[in-house]
Formats: structure tokens, C-alpha cells, sequence
């Protein structure tokens, strides 16, 4: 069991090589007030005057110290280091090559260090030194000697000095991991202990802290620390354990720890004889060493768990970033081959990654067709824009000298045309919102190609380059095209399309009225009979042409422009419904506005409007439908298929044929970087794995 702590120092050696904190390493944290006693008590158990003394705060770094027994007879180890002769030796991790046998130069050393890492101006640093100490006489032990807590800036000590070695404190203590060692002077207040204090606040039941009391001997005449040693004022479940240290004066004298450790022994035996036996440094450095064995016994099943899955984290992180370049022309033509296959997968939405938080892709296209172009046409209105006004205007100026007797099918052409134009805007913003999508698909081709692209942030926007002028030289076509379908359904209205010449052929009952009530006026002024006018079959109605065959007006458009007086009108051949008659009546006398004369409208010429209005309708219906599925399949064939499909023959003409690999291929600094680091902290976790494979569970008993 005693080869436990040794490897825990390997495996902390490992670690701090790569300045990685993340795996919590069982260790004894050394807290206390400034003037404590801390440095006397961490000099006493490893029996050699080392530490930097001074007034104010002087460790300013925190001081891994790994203690590593190390008998005289263990020839081999020895002989590992170059020490046979020596009997103790040093050695720092940021001087590997160097051993210190002077423990003076050890301390000139860590004074060194400190103003390197921390500077001079009395400020602190988070990162440790780590220092190394093998003697046969001392026990296996590993302990972090932290600054001292102080309350108020002394000298040239930054203003907010106190909070700062608390944050360092709390970074070291918070680890479930450690045992804390709260040092406490005997001659202070145990109820206001600082030191107490804060190991309570990261372990409340003081299951991992063990209390040191220090200077015993400076009670006042009188008192006693019985009941502190006793463990009845300060409540820890590791124990309490009074030490006596070298007065100010003995270290001035340059008294030795031996003879320190004969006088402590002395005293306790006289002031405490029942409790000698249980206290003083010999005792804390021996439970130190027990406390920390067991402590590492039971933390090692949980640390080599740990180990093997950050192994398994850092493996897929140092993979993410790729492996070094070896053909850069065979790497580049991967990535172009990889990048076209994802842009084209998220347009499918087949990619690997398939995006959870937005729309993006092909069903943003889909989005765009179906809701956003699609809602926006049917929310245009067939009479949007028309007024009455206009309706009868343009009749009028259909007509042209003579008035009508039939509503002249020119005016529905010329009102109808102007209703279908505006289907032309809407269209061309569908075409620019799924441009748009197209160039936003680069962001979302997958984690891989992410990955690569942040690599080589030059070929990634080389990429990009190369896509957006692609999308760029296609917009026009596509543009033309949607500008074509609208402007063919302008270059013909069609007037016999089936949807449409079903609601054409109920126009003349509309008319009916109003025709019939022109003839009669007619017949009363030219003194005709009525019957001559109308026929006696209204529904098969032909008149002679003259000196020419007979002409079937039910045959024509029912638009057609009135000839005179001798036109009547057409009936359907199918007569309208109900129903429908209603409709359209309410239709007619719903929000009938004034003529600009002020004088309201006949209800010839209401009916004539209702007549165009509908009919407006109609066809608008049909040509909206029209468009709105024949838009969006253009965009497809002149946009996004052509796209999808030569994307990649782009990318190689413009990146893999223009013998740029080498520049293109440049490696951004931070992922090399980030590489690098993933690199050394996969080696020292694959190093720290094959340390602990190496205990045997007999080991840990």
C-alpha cells in the first residue's frame, strides 16, 4: 500500500507537464492565516529548512511538494537518478536536468520561480510549482502549500489581494479529492478560526479535514489547549493534533529541525503527558501518510474510470481536428468531394447532423414554395386595386364613339391583365428567399465539414467564394424564367380554358335584364314590334346577316362587342341557378360607390361591373393557380437542381485545377494549436492509464 503515493506523484508529474486540471488528484492542502505556522509545520514533517521566509505574504504560488521515501539501500532506485552518494536531494519540474542537494538553493530556487510566475509586485498566481524531495527520512506524502489568508493589503499588495487568495484557496480545497489541513495558531480564538472557516464551507460534516493546532507553546500562562486537542471546540472528523514550531528567533539562530523535534517532544511530554503520544510532528506526518494511502485507496477505482473516459474524449476531439497534411492535392480534392456531398445532403436532408433547431435545406425551399410564396398569392384579392371607376372606364373606352349594347370583351382583357401583373413581384421574391436559403446551406453541411472548413479558413472562403457565384450566375436565369411565366399568361387570356368558359357561358342571364329593357326603349323608337326584336326562340336565337349566311350568336364569346340596335341579347345555354342568381345580386348592390359626378349608377352599369368583376375573378383564380405551382418547379430546374448538380465540377475547375493546394491548405494557427494541446493531453492521459494498470488490487490492502 505504501506504493500507492508514488504513484499518485507519477501521475501528478504527468498532469502538470500538460498544465491540465481536470482529472482531481488525491493530495493534503495546507491552509491558514498568514503567520500561521503553515511553513514551519510543512519544514518540520519534511525535516529540512527550505521555504522562503519574510514579512507579508511570501508564498505567493501554490507548492506541490512530493515527498518520496527513499532508503539508502535502494541501489537501483538511486542509481535511476545519479544519487548514490547522496543522501537527500531536490528537484524542481520546470528544471528537470538539475538536482538540489543545498536546500538553500532550493529556497533562492522557489523565490525565483514565484517572481517569474507572479511577478514582483506581491500579486499571485494559480499555477503551481511543483518541487520534489527524496530522503530516506521522511514519508511518502504529496502536499500543496497555498498563500496565506489575509484580510488587509500590506505594503504593495493589490487592493483586492484577499479575495484573490481565496479563489485560489477555494480551486484546491473544492476538490472532493483532498484532504484539507487547517492550521490554526493555539494562541488565537479556535471559534474565529479563518482556516476552520473556510474548510466548512466545501466539506460542512468535516469528513476531509484534519485540524492542526500550532504554537502550543505560546498559550497564555494559565490555560491549556486540553479541550481543543480533545476535539470538544472544533467539530472534524480526521482528528485535531497540536505541534510545537521553531520560534522566530530559533529560525534566526538557524536551530535545526532535529533538535526543534527533541524540544516539541519534551514539552508535550511535560504540559500534555496523556495526549504526547498523539500530537506533536512525528505523529502528523505518520497520519498525513495514513490518512492520504486510504484516501487514495478509495479515490482509485473513480480515478481510473475517469482517466478512461477522457481518454476516449481527447481520441475524438485530436481526431476532429485531422490529422497532419500528407498529399495536400489528394487532401484538398477530399474535402471539395466531402463539402459538395454535405451541401447537397442538407438540400435532400439526408445529412448525417439533420438540424433540430430551425428549418434549413430543402425544407426551408419546401417551406418557402408552400407557406411563404404560396400564402402570399393567396392573400392578393382578384379586384385588389379595381374600382368601380375603373371597371366602368375601361368599358367606356372600349366602346369607344358609340354606346354598347353588350359589355365589350376588350375591357375585361385590358382589367384582367393588370390583376395578373401584380402576380409578378411575389414570384421574384420567392426566387430571391430561396437564393438566399442556397447560400445559407453553407453554414449547415455538417459538423465534419465545419470542422475542416475552420481548419482552412482559405479554402473555406475560397468556397464560399466559388458558391456564391455560382447561386449569382443562376439568378438571372432563374429570374427571366419567372418573369416568362408570368408575361406568357399576359400574351394570351384565354377565354375558352374549361375552368373559365363555365362561368363565361351564365354572363348573359346577368344581362338579361338590362338588354331586354334596351330593346323595348329601341322598339318604342323606331315603332317596331318587340317580337321582331327579340324572336320567338331566345334560347336558339340567329339572325341574317346580310348578303350573307345566317350568323348563331350562341356560338360566340359571350363578350362580344354589340353591332347596334339589331344585336339582342344571348342567352345562356345553360340558365343560371338560383342560387347563384342571388349571389351575384348581392354581389351587385354590396358597397356600390359614387361616379365621380355624384350621381350613383345605374343598374345597367351595376350589373355591367358585377359582370367584368366576376369574370376578373375567375381567371385570376386560374392564372394564380397556375403560377403557384409553376414557379416553384422553375426555380427547382434553374436554380437549386443546377446547383445540386454541378456544384462539384465547379469547386474543381475554380479550387482542385488551379495547382493552389498548397496555399489553399494552410493550417489556421488555433486549431494547430488546439491540436497540439489534444496531442499532449491524450499522451499524458494514455501515460497516467498505463500507471494505474500497473497497481495490483493486492496493493490496495
Amino acid at each position: 500500500m505504501e506504493a500507492l503515493i508514488p504513484v499518485i506523484n507519477k501521475l501528478q508529474d504527468v498532469f502538470n507537464t500538460v498544465g491540465a486540471d481536470a482529472i482531481q488528484l488525491p493530495q493534503i492542502t495546507v491552509i491558514g492565516t498568514q503567520s500561521s505556522g503553515k511553513s514551519s509545520v510543512i519544514e518540520s514533517v519534511v525535516g529540512r529548512s527550505f521555504l522562503p521566509r519574510g514579512t507579508g505574504i511570501v508564498t505567493r504560488t501554490p507548492l506541490v511538494l512530493q515527498l518520496n521515501y527513499c532508503p539508502k539501500e535502494d541501489k537501483q532506485r538511486r542509481s535511476e537518478y545519479g544519487t548514490a552518494d547522496v543522501e537527500e536531494w531536490a528537484q524542481f519540474l520546470h528544471t528537470k536536468n538539475r538536482m538540489y542537494t543545498d536546500f538553500d538553493d532550493v529556497r533562492n530556487e522557489i523565490s525565483a520561480e514565484t517572481d517569474r510566475m507572479a511577478g514582483h509586485n506581491k500579486g499571485i498566481c494559480v499555477e503551481p510549482i511543483v518541487l520534489k524531495m527524496y530522503s530516506p527520512h521522511i514519508l511518502n506524502l504529496t502536499l500543496v502549500d497555498l498563500p496565506g489568508l489575509t484580510k488587509v493589503p500590506v505594503g504593495d499588495q493589490p487592493e483586492d489581494i484577499e479575495n484573490q487568495i481565496r479563489e485560489l484557496v477555494f480551486q484546491y480545497i473544492k476538490n472532493p479529492n483532498s484532504i484539507i489541513l487547517a492550521v490554526t495558531p493555539a494562541n488565537t480564538d479556535m471559534a474565529t478560526s479563518e482556516s476552520i472557516k473556510i474548510a466548512k464551507e466545501v466539506d460542512p460534516d468535516g469528513r476531509r479535514t484534519l485540524a492542526v493546532v500550532t504554537k502550543l507553546d505560546l498559550m497564555d500562562q494559565g490555560t491549556d489547549a486540553i479541550d481543543i486537542l480533545c476535539g470538544k471546540i472544533i467539530p472534524v472528523k480526521l482528528g485535531i493534533i497540536g505541534v510545537v514550531n521553531r520560534s522566530q528567533q530559533d529560525i534566526i539562530d538557524k536551530k535545526c529541525i532535529k533538535d526543534a523535534l527533541r524540544d516539541e517532544a519534551a514539552f508535550l511530554q511535560r504540559k500534555y503527558p496523556t495526549l504526547a503520544n498523539r500530537n506533536g510532528t512525528p505523529y502528523l506526518a505518520k497520519t498525513l501518510n495514513r490518512l492520504l494511502m486510504h484516501h487514495i485507496r478509495d479515490c482509485l477505482p473513480d480515478l481510473k474510470t475517469r482517466v478512461n473516459v477522457m481518454v476516449s474524449q481527447f481520441q475524438s476531439l485530436l481526431n476532429s481536428y485531422g490529422d497532419d497534411i500528407g498529399d495536400k492535392s489528394q487532401m484538398l480534392l477530399q474535402i471539395i468531394t466531402k463539402f459538395a456531398s454535405a451541401y447537397c445532403n442538407t438540400i435532400e436532408g439526408t445529412a448525417r447532423n439533420i438540424e433540430t433547431t430551425e428549418l434549413c435545406g430543402g425544407a426551408r425551399i419546401c417551406y418557402i414554395f408552400h407557406e411563404t410564396f404560396g400564402k402570399t398569392l393567396d392573400s392578393i384579392h382578384p379586384l385588389a386595386g379595381l374600382t368601380k371607376r375603373d371597371v366602368l372606364t375601361a368599358i367606356r373606352n372600349a366602346t369607344g364613339p358609340r354606346p354598347a349594347l353588350f359589355v365589350p370583351e376588350v375591357s375585361f382583357e385590358l382589367l384582367v391583365k393588370r390583376q395578373i401583373r401584380r402576380l409578378e413581384e411575389p414570384s421574384l421574391r420567392c426566387v430571391e428567399l430561396v437564393h438566399e436559403e442556397m447560400q445559407s446551406i453553407i453554414q449547415h453541411c455538417g459538423t465534419e465539414s465545419q470542422q475542416e472548413m475552420m481548419r482552412f479558413p482559405k479554402l473555406h472562403e475560397k468556397i464560399i467564394d466559388v458558391v456564391t457565384q455560382l447561386l449569382r450566375r443562376r439568378l438571372p436565369t432563374t429570374n427571366q424564367m419567372v418573369e416568362n411565366l408570368v408575361a406568357i399568361e399576359l400574351a394570351y387570356i384565354n377565354t375558352k380554358h374549361p375552368d373559365f368558359h363555365k362561368e363565361a357561358a351564365l354572363v348573359p342571364s346577368l344581362l338579361d335584364t338590362a338588354a331586354e329593357e334596351e330593346v323595348i326603349e329601341t322598339s318604342r323608337n323606331m315603332r317596331r314590334p318587340l317580337s321582331q326584336l327579340l324572336g320567338d326562340d331566345r334560347r336558339g336565337y340567329s339572325r341574317p346577316v346580310e348578303n350573307g349566311p345566317t350568323e348563331n350568336l350562341t356560338d360566340g364569346g359571350p363578350l362580344s362587342i354589340g353591332d347596334g340596335i339589331t344585336s339582342p341579347p344571348v342567352q345562356p345555354s345553360t340558365p343560371m341557378h338560383s342560387n347563384e342568381q342571388a349571389q351575384l345580386g348581392r354581389s351587385v348592390n354590396v358597397d356600390v360607390p359614387c361616379v365621380p359626378s355624384g350621381r350613383k349608377l345605374s343598374e345597367k352599369e351595376q350589373k355591367e361591373c358585377a359582370v367584368i368583376e366576376r369574370l376578373i375573378k375567375s381567371y385570376f383564380y386560374i392564372v394564380r393557380k397556375s403560377i403557384q405551382d409553376s414557379v416553384p418547379k422553375a426555380v427547382m430546374h434553374f436554380l437549386v437542381n443546377y446547383v445540386k448538380d454541378n456544384l462539384q465540377s465547379e469547386l474543381v475547375t475554380h479550387l482542385y485545377k488551379s495547382d493552389a493546394a498548397e496555399e489553399l491548405l494552410n493550417e489556421s494557427e488555433h486549431i494547430a494549436q488546439r491540436r497540439r494541446e489534444a496531442s499532449d493531453m491524450l499522451k499524458a492521459l494514455q501515460k497516467a492509464n498505463l500507471i494505474i494498470s500497473e497497481i495490483r488490487e493486492t496493493q490496495l490492502w
